[in-house]
């Protein structure tokens, strides 16, 4: 049966041509089509997030079995309406975020999902406050090469197995979304998709390790709080001074260490797709590029080998399941279907019913805040890209993009930062704010960690990381 669901896939991935950052045409857009939606149009986006926050809490068991079809009701009921209203113009927006924007977000999901499952740690691991603090360091240094992503998939099981006799856990997999599926993304194109996109339209690569400062004060202050709340916790569960005894220590080994060349092999094919310029087509109206078909051709075919080279018993080992990919397909399939409105909106500018947020950004904090809380709860890729074009007409109204961005870095790069840091570090306010977060918290709750409600991790994330995005606002900008 996965095996049909991925040939589909890959069907999918060569009909799409799926261009998930495409310079020219990735988030081309019908500016008039946001100056003429109302703002109640959002209603539908505003649902399915309830939905995800409230059903859970107050219906698990009904959620757990139709989670897919809630996403598709409230898709269907923005979607009708919407058709009927607007004809080709709807027809249009749906055939664009589906054909370049969610195709190629599961393909890739789904490519790293697969690929970094084929890797086991095996061994005595502890998990003592240093042990967890290294895994938490070690994922927050590698998730800017092989994508927030990639490396939660490759190190949070072995967090929740080195801590599977801990009694306290959900401030593990909290921190670890904190840092290692969003924070750590912040220092190459490479680790999260605003980032990837900016580099697209003309920021240069290593362009983003200005954001070096930034990044290593939160992560700091987060380890720093993560090492004493863990430490806390372990001594008042009582395992202070317990150890395991030499002769029950197994030495640590990695199994299915090839996976490394297929995630490699990810990366590449991402990078490729923004330097290589192979020409453009168009389907059913939308326009793609040729390479982004090469690119999601060498993500499914790095997943396929994945499957094939790996022998189950490493995935059975891992607890290897298909139900975390599955739930973030499902509701990100009604996700990008309601978020089309508030897309449209901001893209509209001032003519827009949005017009009063994109009116307000001003100073480099406005942009650092209000693109940072609208990429907790939209697509953080075209948020980032909506406030870059506001600061470029801002500032370089007229001139072509690459000199504007140019003169950007060179005389307002405060804004650049802002504008960055806001789309990758605020992704970490809520689950649906990077898709990691939903695919970390969906395997933590297969192994048994009860996991707070969509409002429940929002406390954890207004207590801890409010007050630190307050204190980068008072330091940086």
């Amino acid at each position: 049966m996965i095996y049909r669901a991925i040939a589909v896939l890959f069907i999918l991935a060569l009909l799409a041509g799926a261009a998930w950052a495409d310079e020219d045409g990735a988030h081309e857009s019908h500016p008039s089509l946001g100056e003429q939606l109302p703002l109640w149009s959002v209603i539908p986006f505003i649902g399915i997030l309830l939905s995800i926050a409230l059903f859970p809490l107050f219906k698990p068991e009904f959620w757990h079995h139709h989670f897919g079809k809630v996403s598709a009701f409230w898709a269907l009921l923005f979607a009708v309406p919407f058709l009927l209203a607007y004809g080709h113009e709807a027809l249009h927006e749906i055939l664009h975020i589906y054909l370049a924007d969610y195709i190629p977000f599961i393909i890739l999901l789904w490519a790293l999902f697969t690929a970094a499952g084929g890797i086991l740690i095996e061994g005595t691991l502890e998990g003592k406050p240093a042990a967890n603090l290294s895994i938490l360091i070690l994922g927050t240094l590698i998730a800017s090469w092989i994508g927030t992503t990639g490396a939660s998939m490759l190190l949070i099981r072995p967090l929740l197995r080195a801590n599977a006799a801990r009694k306290h856990k959900v401030h593990l997999v909290v921190f670890f979304i904190f840092l290692v599926s969003n924070i750590g993304g912040s220092l190459t194109p490479l680790g999260d998709p605003p980032l990837f996109l900016g580099f697209l339209h003309s920021v240069p690569f290593f362009w983003t390790f200005n954001l070096l400062r930034e990044m290593l004060f939160v992560s700091g202050l987060l380890l720093l709080l993560f090492f004493l709340i863990d430490s806390y916790f372990y001594r008042s569960e009582g395992i202070r001074g317990r150890s395991v005894e030499s002769g029950d220590r197994v030495g640590l080994r990695v199994r299915g260490l090839h996976n490394l060349l297929f995630l490699g092999g990810i990366i590449g094919g991402v990078l490729m797709s923004g330097l290589l310029h192979l020409g453009h087509f168009d389907l059913f109206g939308i326009h793609l590029g040729w390479a982004n078909i090469l690119r999601d051709f060498i993500l499914v075919l790095m997943g396929l080998l994945s499957l094939k080279t790996t022998h189950s018993e490493i995935r059975s080992k891992n607890e290897f399941t298909w139900f975390p990919i599955k739930e973030v397909a499902y509701l990100f399939a009604g996700i990008f279907m309601c978020i089309i409105p508030a897309l449209a909106l901001l893209r509209a500018g001032s003519a827009g019913a949005l017009s009063f947020i994109i009116e307000a950004v001003r100073q480099p904090w406005h942009y650092f805040w209000i693109t940072g809380s609208l990429s907790s709860f939209l697509d953080n890729a075209p948020t980032y890209l909506t406030f870059l074009n506001t600061a470029l007409g801002n500032f370089f109204a007229g001139l072509p993009e690459n000199a504007a961005v140019g003169r950007l870095i060179a005389e307002q790069g405060i804004y650049l930062k802002a504008i960055s840091l806001g789309a990758v570090l605020m992704g970490a306010n809520t689950y649906i704010g990077n898709a990691p977060n939903f695919m970390v918290r969906s395997i933590a709750e297969e192994r048994g960690v009860i996991m707070p409600s969509f409002f429940g991790y929002m406390i954890w994330s207004i207590l801890i990381l409010l007050p630190i995005f307050t204190l980068v606002t008072v330091i940086f900008f």
